[in-house]
């Protein structure tokens, strides 16, 4: 019986990675062609994180420069309805998780520890 619980769980988190890597793929490709950002500003679509019950898919965005963030992430979940029937409309699967934009943090704060790695080193130098 455990043999048989643990292949389950195997087989449901290779379904939610396969399900995170489509919509990964069919939201950047709609964010691309549907949305006209500026061009000075960069966003790109890090993950997609789906709940195990395929209820909801978080869709973490991050954008340089990191203060022009909330307009655009209002601009996305503003258009999250378009996004979704877009995807419902692609995807022959059921249940299509209900998409979520959501900062992303992590690359943020991954560049204001470069910031300070290179100040320090700047300040050993001298």
């Amino acid at each position: 019986m455990w043999r048989s619980a643990k292949k389950e769980n195997y087989k449901m988190s290779n379904r939610i990675e396969k399900i995170n890597s489509l919509l990964e793929h069919e939201i950047s490709k709609i964010i691309l062609h549907d949305f006209a950002f500026s061009p000075e500003i960069l966003v790109t679509l890090t993950r997609v994180d789906t709940s195990a019950n395929l209820i909801e898919a978080k869709v973490y965005i991050s954008v340089f420069p990191d203060e022009k963030a909330d307009p655009i992430l209002r601009a996305l979940q503003k258009s999250v309805y378009d996004v979704q029937y877009k995807i419902n409309r692609t995807l022959r699967q059921r249940p299509i998780p209900k998409i979520r934009f959501v900062k992303e943090t992590a690359i943020s704060k991954a560049g204001k520890v470069e910031e300070l790695l290179a100040k320090v080193k700047d300040d050993i130098k001298d």
